[in-house]
């Protein structure tokens, strides 16, 4: 459409997602003008408490989580350039087994219908012509990203495929045995993993030859670190950070994806999530 933006919307679970697996196509994205989208599906409020006081532990307080998690949010949309943030509002779920996975009002309990609906409604708004979100295991099978897939895939189908382009997150299984290594050698003292940790740990990410989509965000790593970086709260879990600025650019240079639907016929492999739309 004449006088339109090209827009890229990104569906992700939790605040500080958006930094981790994108940090650098929405800071790229921005910078060459295109209107960037996030929809952040939970308050985050399962995340550390001031302190790095654990949920369920004494003096944890999820409503006060998620409001500093908001404000980290907002900081992190600043660095990066985001045009937009949408917010769900959903609480947060938790880890795999955590009693809050249970909670009636949790993302992981709302019908797929209901928040692909609340979706489909911001789809209709800002028209993305690309969308990210996570693949069906939410990349490492975290509920809130397995649901934040479900309704993406769900609010894609009630737009009509409304979106050009859409992806899903991804690592080269080669990056990621390189990041163990860096892992191990910035923390000696950390146990190894039992052998089910290790074998579910080597199934995150994909084989190099199966990523369709390699995006150099080099020149914007800085962006990307000073994001995560703005999510203090949760530093314990931002491993990335503990590398350090420079080490980080060098690592992190580049984003990984799947192409799983697409309209315009762009040839793969390719190296830009907006390849044939300009």
């Amino acid at each position: 459409m004449a006088g339109r933006p090209l827009t890229l919307m990104a569906v992700h679970a939790h605040p500080d997602d958006e930094a981790t697996g994108t940090g650098g196509v929405l800071a790229r994205y921005a910078a060459e003008g295109i209107r960037t989208v996030l929809v952040t599906c939970t308050d985050g409020g399962c995340g550390d408490g001031p302190g790095g006081v654990k949920p369920g532990d004494p003096g944890h307080d999820p409503a006060a989580v998620a409001s500093i998690r908001r404000q980290e949010l907002e900081a992190s949309c600043e660095v990066l350039k985001i045009s937009d943030l949408e917010m769900l509002g959903y609480a947060d779920s938790g880890m795999v087994g955590w009693p809050s996975n249970d909670a009636p009002e949790s993302f992981w309990q709302t019908p797929v219908e209901k928040g692909a609906a609340r979706l489909a409604e911001l789809m209709r708004h800002y028209r993305p012509d690309v969308v990210v979100t996570y693949d069906e295991n939410g990349f490492y099978g975290h509920p809130d990203h397995i649901q934040a897939h479900r309704i993406t895939m769900a609010a894609l189908e009630m737009t009509e495929g409304l979106a050009p382009k859409v992806y899903w997150t991804t690592a080269p299984r080669s990056a990621m045995r390189q990041f163990g290594e860096i892992m191990r050698e910035l923390h000696p003292d950390t146990p190894e993993p039992d052998p089910a940790e290790a074998a579910a740990m080597a199934e995150i990410g994909l084989p190099d030859d199966e990523i369709t989509t390699w995006v150099d965000t080099t020149a914007f790593s800085g962006q990307k670190f000073d994001a995560l970086a703005a999510h203090a709260s949760q530093s314990e879990n931002i491993f990335f950070l503990g590398m350090g600025r420079e080490r980080f650019g060098e690592l992190m240079g580049v984003e990984t994806f799947v192409r799983v639907q697409d309209t315009t016929g762009a040839a793969l492999p390719e190296s830009d999530l907006f390849a044939g739309l300009r």
